[in-house]
């Protein structure tokens, strides 16, 4: 080792983290390699509202349902509805039990209370409104666009009415038919109605589009850059059904790859209102390509971070996260000759870590790849050091917090 690679870490801190780019970033990252640990979500509340107080961040967008994600920035941009409620219904992937998701709802609503709107600040989901399991109905986000232009937009101008949408829609149950991921036959992703349906949202998104100016007069910004979040919910639904009742070897990489760029997509719509922390998983940020094993065999797909970042280009920012021990899950001290091991042998519980200063100071060969006895944790991987632009390493993630 050419140098001491404590002198590579810093303090968990907004200021830290900005001095590790040329320019404050408009989309900020901060990945996490495993899911449910309030923990790392403790850190995340933490630098975010550092990132509000010193740096002017105002939205904090995380890895959750696009749609649902509209009820939380209601409930903390104007107090709709309650915070239990907020909970129960503003979340997927269970996130809504996470008591620190539910402090920094709390945060939010406290610290916007009497400020003006300009100066308030936003929650967004980015994720689509689907799991890796199944995808929703997309009755909801194509209801409320086509809602949305028929109270604004001459009638003769719409593509269909509501009655038809309804009726090619059909029930709700044979979207959300929990065996069409294994088995193609069982999605109506590519039936006749489908098909329809996908032309319609197609048409429909044009409509929002090209009436911009005159829906922005009539209503609000806000209002309009919603609807535009149920067309690109909407359209994003219909095509990653279409692909579920596909039968190519290509199946779970187009819907891998699908389900990253509606994520790209809301990232990049979100990142218009001003400077955004955006918390997901590793995976989703990193500009490699990601890999996954599944049932069919390897997949691999661009994550919504090397989208993003190739949109935004310097404006993008990535810090990874690792971590040394989830005792509870059986990932317990890692080896001495692996990157967590390294920074494991450090006396401080969390830190950040300069990359590009890491990677020089570390003497070849470089270590180990860690390997996780646990399918829940994804350890960082020491050949792409050079995709991350920091790290934030936390020591031991304790069961109760």
């Amino acid at each position: 080792m050419a140098t001491d690679i404590k002198d590579t870490t810093h303090a968990v801190e907004a200021e830290a983290v900005m001095r590790l780019f040329p320019a404050r970033p408009r989309l900020l990252a901060l990945g996490e390699p495993t899911h449910g640990e309030d923990t790392l979500l403790d850190v995340r509340n933490d630098l975010f509202r550092q990132l509000v107080e010193q740096e002017g961040y105002r939205t904090i967008a995380i890895e959750s349902d696009c749609v649902m994600g509209l009820v939380v920035d209601d409930y903390v941009t104007s107090g709709t509805g309650t915070l239990d409620d907020v909970m129960e219904h503003g979340f997927s992937h269970g996130f809504g039990a996470s008591a620190a998701n539910r402090e920094l709802v709390r945060w939010i609503r406290e610290y916007n209370d009497g400020r003006p709107e300009p100066e308030r600040l936003r929650f967004a989901g980015i994720d689509g409104p689907l799991e890796i399991s199944g995808a929703a109905s997309p009755r909801q986000a194509l209801t409320a666009l086509h809602g949305y232009l028929t109270a604004h937009v001459a009638a003769d101008l719409l593509p269909c009415t509501a009655e038809t949408l309804d009726r090619l829609l059909g029930a709700d149950d044979q979207w959300t038919n929990p065996d069409a991921m294994m088995d193609p036959a069982q999605s109506v992703g590519q039936s006749a109605e489908a098909r329809e349906l996908r032309l319609f949202a197609d048409d429909l998104v044009a409509l929002l589009d090209v009436q911009t100016p005159h829906l922005i007069a009539a209503t609000s910004r806000n209002d309009w850059d919603r609807a535009r979040l149920y067309g690109r919910a909407a359209t994003g639904l219909l095509r990653y059904h279409y692909w579920m009742a596909d039968t190519s070897q290509a199946r779970m990489t187009r819907l891998c790859a699908l389900r990253d760029r509606m994520m790209a997509d809301n990232l990049l719509a979100v990142v218009e209102r001003g400077p955004v922390l955006i918390h997901a998983h590793n995976s989703h940020l990193q500009r490699e390509k990601s890999t996954m094993q599944m049932w069919q065999g390897p997949v691999e797909w661009w994550s919504a971070g090397a989208l993003v970042s190739a949109h935004l280009a310097e404006g993008y920012a990535f810090v990874a996260t690792a971590l040394g021990t989830i005792r509870h899950q059986g990932v317990d001290t890692p080896p001495p000759d692996t990157l967590e091991g390294l920074l494991y042998a450090l006396p401080e519980d969390r830190y950040l870590v300069d990359t590009p200063q890491l990677a020089t100071s570390l003497a070849d060969p470089r270590p180990a790849a860690r390997v996780s006895p646990w399918f829940g944790y994804a350890p960082l991987d020491p050949a792409r050091l050079a995709d991350y632009d920091g790290i934030v390493f936390v020591k031991d993630v304790p069961s109760d917090r």
